[in-house]
């Protein structure tokens, strides 16, 4: 079981930089401005570079999606069998389903989000009466989903970890 929590554990907080990296990165939309085909200029939005509603949501989600996986990362670190710290086998195995439990809504958040995002983008780049400059989506969408789901997955490893039958008063002196 502990070698089932070391990989929940990396899984989440693998998940978990990869979120805060994509959050806080700039380039989520993109697109070219190409006057020849000599110089040919990519601008970049994310997150951070326009107040739009939609965008502004997307944002939320991201913000509480990364506090999420902050606090699941350290109920994980309490939760773990590994450790000596969150008290006794019982006590750890319920904190280790709360950070199971965590990380999945910090990757269902972030998933939303990026969801949100996604589909506005594709909306606007295909609506014929859209006449603003037309942006496509980046890597970075991707590693937002990769981040979800490498933390869903190491929530559902947490959230399957069951305490002993026979409690040893022992095991940690």
């Amino acid at each position: 079981m502990s070698r089932a929590q070391i990989s929940a554990l990396v899984l989440g907080v693998g998940g978990f930089g990869a979120l805060v990296a994509a959050t806080a990165s700039n380039e989520w939309k993109v697109t070219t401005r190409a006057s020849s085909v000599i110089t040919a200029t990519w601008v970049y939005q994310g997150l951070w570079m326009n107040c739009a509603g939609y965008i502004q949501a997307c944002r939320g989600l991201m913000i509480a999606a990364v506090s999420l996986g902050f606090f699941g990362s350290i109920f994980a670190l309490f939760g773990m069998k590994c450790t000596k710290v969150g008290g006794s086998d019982k006590a750890k195995a319920k904190i280790a389903c709360l950070a199971g439990i965590v990380f999945i809504l910090s990757g269902l958040c972030s998933m939303t989000g990026c969801s949100l995002y996604a589909n506005k983008i594709t909306t606007e780049f295909f609506d014929p009466l859209y006449v603003e400059q037309k942006m496509g989506y980046t890597y970075n969408g991707a590693t937002s989903v990769l981040s979800s789901r490498t933390k869903y997955h190491g929530g559902e490893d947490f959230k399957t970890t069951n305490p002993p039958k026979q409690f040893d008063k022992n095991a940690y002196v």
